[in-house]
């Protein structure tokens, strides 16, 4: 029973088991064996004097377990050692000056890796083996790196230390799924420093940021880029959600095949306004009004024959930045990304409620709080009585006019598999399509592009950007020279069955971490456990 419930125990004299509140103690000692030097490992049998070692152990039914072991020290016979005397080791159950079993180790670094300082010491507490954060991190700190090896297909991403300012680079054994690596910045020069450290490296997934690439074709000019394809289609949908944009009139088509009811203006309903269906109204936002004059100067310069660095000195603006103004069609075209979802507050599940309440002449705020309440509501009671205090100038809440999807819908609509695409939002796409033939052109593209990507049949890729070329598509264009920048990664990543969904996994796994550790560690212990972590 002694070996199959305490195996680490197994070779010792136990001479006592004492139970004494929350503790347990196991009184143990050496057997009287030679014992061999650490030094010379000349075995002796000539004991110099004993002493006792305390280990904590793991616990036994939630008690804490401490372990008295009595041990021997030696003489060392051979006259050549440099040692006269020597403590004998119990190599399986602690190592040398440990106050811990190597059990309890183990557990102990579990525990730090998953959960880190002040979490861990919690847990510790729990487990009847308590010990303080900083024991935690210093176990942490302790732990050697695993082995390096030299992958053959490397996963390459970055990752904020601090946003904004610090950035570090994971690296990724993608056969394995492991990382093994992490670099203190996100520069093409440490990257290709690493990589000529490590040769034999075939292939390199990445992203498509610039230094990345750069690095790769320096460090590893024998290995192949294979560019994210999760990035390319998101960029994809960045061009066709500013396409969409630019045709925002033609997505009034969809309200005439849409039953679904619409929230009320609340505007228009304190005023007891009717409104028929128009085009949404221009943002008149201080964002929206600065783009729209920064628009006017950028394109009053370029028609004065400035150039491009000449228009960013004058304005103050970057060269990337002027770049994006010179190309857009409208000024609406660049606002298409700020602002075009909407975001769902605490009442807009039971708006139609209230509405439905309030055409039955039930116009008490508070009795409409409580029934709301009871029916899943979690906000305040001054918010259900602000949202009604327009409807007290009437006594029927008028149907709202019919607004058209935000182009961000729209755009998420075109990128949807059309096997999987709801019934309905299929329907008002079909009326939008209908509506517009550049949009009905656009989604051609895009279908294309998504059976090239599922598909893997990079080797298309050409035939299908030559054809965007022949559209009028101003996004799309721009989308196709990021691509042809980057092309035979881009390729490769359309071809070949490597992603990065990996590394950008370890990446989330890294803000975890970073939680966790509040921002207070050093890189040192971020790296140990993104590298040792399970």
């Amino acid at each position: 029973m002694l070996r199959v419930l305490f195996p680490h125990l197994d070779g010792l004299a136990i001479g006592a088991v004492r139970a004494a509140g929350s503790t347990v103690r196991i009184d143990a000692a050496t057997a009287e064996e030679p014992a061999p030097c650490p030094n010379c490992t000349t075995a002796s049998h000539r004991v110099h004097s004993r002493y006792r070692r305390r280990l904590s152990d793991t616990s036994i039914t939630g008690r804490e377990v401490v372990i008295v072991l009595r041990v021997r020290r030696l003489f060392c016979d051979n006259s050549g050692c440099g040692k006269r005397t020597f403590a004998e080791q119990v190599p399986q159950l602690a190592a040398r000056y440990g106050r811990r079993t190597l059990l309890l180790q183990r557990v102990l670094c579990a525990v730090a890796l998953a959960l880190g300082g002040r979490p861990g010491a919690r847990l510790t507490g729990h487990l009847s083996a308590r010990v303080s954060r900083m024991t935690l991190l210093r176990q942490i700190r302790a732990l050697p790196d695993p082995e390096q090896t030299t992958p053959s297909v490397l996963g390459v991403d970055d990752f904020a230390l601090r946003r904004g300012h610090n950035y570090g680079t994971i690296l990724v054994d993608m056969t394995t799924r492991r990382p093994i690596d992490v670099l203190t910045d996100r520069t093409a020069d440490t990257l290709s420093a690493w990589l000529q450290q490590h040769p034999g490296i075939e292939i390199v997934c990445r992203d498509r940021a610039g230094a990345y690439a750069e690095a790769a074709a320096k460090g590893a000019p024998q290995a192949v880029q294979v560019a994210d394809r999760w990035h390319i289609w998101h960029n994809l949908g960045e061009a066709v959600e500013r396409t969409v944009a630019r045709h925002r009139a033609s997505l009034t088509a969809a309200i005439e095949v849409d039953p679904a009811p619409q929230l009320p203006d609340i505007a228009d309903v304190a005023a007891g306004l009717r409104r028929e269906p128009v085009e949404p109204p221009l943002r008149q936002d201080r964002t929206a009004v600065r783009t729209r004059q920064r628009y006017a100067q950028v394109h009053a310069l370029l028609a004065d024959g400035e150039t491009l660095r000449g228009i960013g000195t004058r304005l103050g603006l970057a060269r990337g930045t002027v770049r994006r103004f010179a190309r857009a069609e409208s000024p609406e075209e660049l606002l298409v990304n700020n602002r075009t979802g909407h975001r769902t507050g605490l009442l807009d599940e039971f708006k139609p409620y209230l509405h439905q309440r309030w055409n039955e002449g039930a116009t008490n705020a508070a009795r409409l709080f409580e029934e709301i309440r009871s029916r899943g509501y979690r906000g305040q009671a001054n918010m259900v009585r602000a949202y009604l205090q327009p409807f007290r100038a009437t006594t029927h809440i008028p149907a709202p006019p019919p607004k058209p999807p935000t182009a961000r819908r729209v755009a998420a609509w075109i990128m949807t598999d059309p096997a999987t695409i709801d019934r309905d939002d299929q329907r008002r796409l079909d009326a939008i399509l209908d509506a517009s033939p550049e949009l009905e052109s656009l989604a051609g593209h895009v279908r294309g592009f998504a059976t090239i990507m599922t598909e893997l049949r990079g080797r298309e890729l050409e035939q299908w950007m030559t054809s965007v070329d022949a559209d009028d598509q101003p996004a799309l264009h721009s989308f196709v020279r990021g691509l042809r920048r980057g092309q035979d990664a881009v390729t490769a990543g359309l071809t070949m069955r490597w992603s990065s969904g990996t590394v950008e996994g370890h990446v989330n796994r890294i803000k975890m971490l970073k939680r966790q550790m509040f921002g207070r560690a050093k890189p040192d212990l971020l790296r140990k456990r993104i590298l040792l972590s399970d």
